[in-house]
Formats: C-alpha cells, structure tokens, sequence
C-alpha cells in the first residue's frame, strides 16, 4: 500500500514539473530577444585612380605654370565614430609634367629628382569633423605629407561625399616644397613662389565594416 501512494505521489510531481516546464519555455518563446546597440564601423575608401586627378600650381614672376601628376593608388581605412585613419594616397613623381619640356627635365632631375624619389604620398592618421553616413561633409584629414624622402605633418580641408558604395572627395592646399628643403627653381629672371599649390579630385569605391 505504501508503495502504490508512493508511486501515485511520484506521477503527480512528474506531471507538475512538465507543466512547469512547459509553461517556461512557452514564456521564453515568447519573449522577444533584447535589442543589440551596434555602433558605426569602419569604412575603407578605395581609390579609383584612373577617375581621379592631382594638378598643381607654381606662381613666378614671369608667370603662373600648371601641371599634373598620375595617381597611383590608394586606401584609407577609417572609423566615423572616433576618427581614427590609416593607410595612403599615393602619387607618381617621375609622371609630373607642366607643358614645358626643359622645365619639366629639370624639375626631374634638380628639384624632385624623381629618378630616386619615384613616390609622394599622403598617409591619413586623424579626420576632424563629422563625417556623414551619406551626403556632403567637410572635413580637415591630418597626417604625414611624404615627399623627397622625408615626412612632414599636414592638415588638408576636404570636401567628402560618400553615397551608398561610392565616394568623392575634394582638396585644395599648399606644399612649402623650399621650407621642405628642395631645391629652389629660381633663376636670374624668374623668382618662383615658395609653396606649390594642390589641387586633388578623388573618387573611389567604397566598403562599410558589417557590425556585429
């Protein structure tokens, strides 16, 4: 007898802990899962270089000269949120030429010598401002201004407009090139100035970091 009230005792705590259970796992069912707070990502910028442009600028006594150089190729990684940068812009320096033959001979060989420094590039550590997820947004890029073999620090305005995978910028700013310690263009009759101005026209494609 005691055991048949045993075993009856027994089947009821059974059946009270399946339905329990039953009921818990219909309420965690139930319940929607807690909202993930993600942050920005990263975005890296690939260079498009054959849809962009460097020209620049050197005024003189005598007149004002224009030219160009190729860009090569670049990538810069960066975070919106606390905006830190990587990576570079770089240029060809033997590609640089002003419509002038003898000019541009002796700019190779006097004052780049491009033969030996064949690269000016630009690498990217800090971004100012607020960069918009899509649109227009105006920016100061700080970093390293590689050039003739040695770095200098440099903050560069620029015009960015990212839209979906794709981005555009623009840049206009000076390069102190004698302060720099290059050699001076000058001669008897022409007194060059002593900052070439820049002119860049960057697009690209571009990639947003997935968050987790």
């Amino acid at each position: 007898m005691k055991r048949r009230r045993y075993a009856s005792g027994a089947v009821r705590r059974a059946w009270i802990w399946l339905f329990l259970a039953s009921i818990t796992a219909c309420a965690w069912a139930e319940t929607p899962p807690p909202a993930v707070e993600t942050s920005p990502g990263e975005v890296t910028l690939q260079l498009d270089a054959r849809q962009s442009k460097l020209q620049w600028t050197l005024g003189s006594t005598l007149h004002t000269v224009h030219g160009t150089f190729l860009l090569k190729r670049g990538s810069v990684k960066f975070d919106p949120a606390s905006g830190t940068a990587s990576g570079e812009f770089v240029a060809d320096a033997t590609s640089g030429e002003s419509g002038n033959e003898s000019r541009d001979k002796k700019m190779h060989r006097e004052i780049l010598e491009s033969g030996r420094y064949s690269e000016v590039i630009f690498r990217p550590n800090r971004i100012e401002g607020r960069v918009l997820a899509e649109g227009s947004s105006h920016l100061e890029v700080r970093g390293t201004f590689l050039l003739h073999g040695s770095g200098h620090e440099l903050t560069v305005p620029v015009e960015a407009e990212l839209n979906g995978k794709s981005w555009k910028g623009s840049a206009r700013f000076s390069v102190p090139y004698l302060q720099w310690g290059l050699k001076s263009p000058n001669t008897f009759l022409l007194k060059a100035d002593p900052a070439v101005e820049i002119l860049l026209e960057l697009s690209g494609t571009l990639e947003r970091a997935v968050a987790p």
